[in-house]
C-alpha cells in the first residue's frame, strides 16, 4: 500500500478521525499491539509522520521493557557524536535479536592484597541486588557442601574488573540445590541439599548494603514462617512473583523422590514473617528437578524444562498464572520438529533469565546423555502472555513453534555447562554467569570426566546500534 493525503467522502474531505488531537492518537495508538500501529500508519502521510515518531516509539519501548530497561537503553544508545540512536531503530534491533557475545570477567586485588576467590562449585545461587553479585553455597569436588557467602560490586562504571569479597560463612548452613530469589533490596532463599544428603525447609532473608565507609554488607536471619511450610527438598525451581512473594515447584524430596507441587510465601511488609501456602490446581506441570521458573512480568511466571520422575530430560513450558483473583497452570504446546535445532531443546540444570524485550534467554544445562550444552536460545515471552490476554489458550497452531530461536554467540564463550546460575542486571541487556559442572580431563584416579568451574562470565546483547 502507499500513503495518500488522509481524504474520504466525509464532509469538507475528510475522515472524522482526522479531527481527534494528536495527543489523544497518541494515548490510543499506545494501547494497541504493533501489527495494529503499523497498519495505522499506511492510512496516510499525517499518520505515518505520527507512529514514526521518536516520541511515540520511546513510550513504546517505555511501555513494553519498563522505566529500568529506557533508561539503560538511553546511556547505551548514543553515537561518536553524543547523539540518541532512533527509539524505533532501538526497538526493531531488541526485537530482532540474533546474538550475543561473551567476555570471560577478571578478578583484580587492589593495593597488592592476596587474591582471594570463590571455588568452583555448582548448584549454588547467584544474584544481582543492589548494584552488586551475591554468590552462596553450592557444592565441590568430592560431594562436599559449602556455607561461604561472597559479594562482587559491579556499579555503574564496571568494565572487565571484579572483585569478590566473602562476606561469611556458616550462616545459613552448608547446602546445595537450593533457591534464592531478589525481593526488592533483600534476598529469599529456601531448602537445600547438605552433603550428608539431609533436604532443607527453612526459609532465610538476605539484606545486602553498600555504605561508603564500610563498603559492602549482608546480614542473613532465618524467617519466622510458622508452622506451615513446604516438605523438605533440594533441585527445585524458584522466583520472585512481586514484591513480597515467592513461588517455588517441584524438586527433590526425601528418600530421592521428585516431588510437583506449588508453594507461594506470602512476606510481611518489613519482611520480618512470612506465611506459606500450597497452591493445588489441575492440569499443573509433572514432578521433576534442575528445572526453573522466570517471572516475566505482572503476574505470570514461566517454568522450562528439568528431570522427570522416569530421569527422562523434559523440554515442556508451562504457564503460572495469577491476573485473575486465581492461579492457573497453562501448559504452552510446540512441536519440536517444526523448530530448527529444537531437538536440542529438552535440557535440565540449565538457567533461565527474563532479558530486555519481553524474552526469556536459556542457556547450557545437560541432556538425558549427560552431554552438557553451551547453547543459547531465546524464547519470546511477551508473545505468550498477548496470546493469554485474549483469552484463548496457546496452541501449535497459533505459531507457538516461531517463538523459539537459536543464538549466535561471539567472543570468548563459555564451555557447556550444567547447574550453573546465571542472573541478570537491572538493564536486562547483561547476563552473568558462574561455575557448574563442566567437562573434565579424565585421568584414572576419577571416576568421571566431570569437574567444577570457578569462572566468571559476562553475556552482552549485541544491539547494532
Amino acid at each position: 500500500a502507499t500513503s495518500s493525503s488522509c481524504s474520504s467522502p466525509y464532509t469538507n474531505g475528510s475522515s472524522p478521525i482526522t479531527t481527534i488531537a494528536q495527543d489523544h492518537l497518541f494515548s490510543i495508538l499506545l494501547l494497541l499491539p504493533l501489527d495494529s500501529i503499523f497498519c495505522f500508519a499506511l492510512t496516510c502521510k499525517k499518520f505515518r509522520s505520527l507512529t514514526y515518531s521518536d516520541s511515540l516509539w520511546e513510550s513504546l519501548c517505555r511501555r513494553d521493557w519498563g522505566n529500568s530497561t529506557i533508561d539503560a537503553l538511553r546511556s547505551f544508545a548514543v553515537d561518536d557524536k553524543q547523539q540518541q540512536f532512533p527509539w524505533k531503530k532501538l526497538y526493531q534491533q531488541i526485537y530482532q535479536l540474533d546474538s550475543v557475545y561473551c567476555r570471560r570477567l577478571l578478578t583484580h586485588p587492589l593495593g597488592g592484597e592476596e587474591l582471594i576467590l570463590p571455588r568452583p562449585r555448582a548448584s549454588h545461587s547467584l544474584n544481582f541486588v543492589s548494584g552488586s553479585l551475591v554468590l552462596f553455597g553450592g557444592g565441590c569436588e568430592g560431594g562436599r557442601h559449602l556455607d561461604d557467602t561472597w559479594v562482587a560490586y559491579v556499579g555503574n562504571d564496571f568494565k572487565r574488573i571484579l572483585k569478590w569479597n566473602k562476606i561469611g560463612s556458616g550462616v545459613p548452613s552448608g547446602r546445595f540445590g537450593h533457591s534464592c530469589v531478589v525481593i526488592g533490596d533483600s534476598l529469599v532463599l529456601f531448602g537445600g541439599i547438605n552433603d550428608h544428603g539431609a533436604r532443607q525447609n527453612d526459609t532465610w532473608i538476605g539484606q545486602v548494603a553498600v555504605h561508603d565507609a564500610f563498603g559492602i554488607t549482608l546480614s542473613w536471619r532465618l524467617l519466622d514462617v510458622g508452622s506451615v511450610m513446604p516438605p523438605p527438598r533440594g533441585a527445585h525451581a524458584a522466583c520472585s512473583m512481586d514484591k513480597r512473594r515467592m513461588l517455588i515447584h517441584g524438586g527433590i524430596g526425601l528418600s530421592g523422590l521428585r516431588l510437583g507441587d506449588t508453594w507461594v510465601l506470602e512476606l510481611s511488609e518489613n519482611l520480618h514473617l512470612g506465611v506459606w501456602q500450597e497452591i493445588a490446581t489441575h492440569p499443573s506441570p509433572p514432578s521433576r528437578s534442575g528445572h526453573t521458573l522466570t517471572p516475566v512480568g505482572g503476574n505470570q511466571t514461566i517454568l522450562f524444562g528439568g528431570r522427570g520422575l522416569g530421569y527422562e530430560v523434559l523440554n515442556d513450558v508451562w504457564l503460572f498464572d495469577t491476573s485473575d483473583s486465581h492461579c492457573r497452570w497453562v501448559q504452552l504446546l510446540f512441536d519440536l520438529q517444526n523448530i530448527p535445532q529444537g531437538l536440542t531443546l529438552p535440557r535440565v540444570g540449565h538457567s533461565a533469565n527474563l532479558i530486555i524485550g519481553g524474552r526469556l534467554l536459556i542457556y547450557g544445562g545437560e541432556d538425558s546423555y549427560r552431554h552438557r550444552k553451551n547453547d543459547f536460545w531465546v524464547l519470546d515471552i511477551s508473545s505468550v502472555t498477548s496470546i493469554m490476554q485474549s483469552g484463548s489458550p496457546p496452541s501449535p497452531e497459533r505459531s507457538m513453534t516461531k517463538l523459539w530461536r537459536r543464538l549466535k554467540s561471539k567472543g570468548d564463550n563459555p564451555c557447556g555447562r550444567s547447574f550453573h546460575r546465571a542472573c541478570v542486571d537491572p538493564s536486562g541487556r547483561n547476563l552473568y554467569i558462574f561455575g557448574g559442572m563442566v567437562d573434565g580431563l579424565l585421568n584414572p584416579a576419577e571416576s568421571s570426566g566431570l569437574r567444577f568451574d570457578g569462572e566468571l562470565f559476562l553475556v552482552e546483547l549485541l544491539l547494532q546500534c
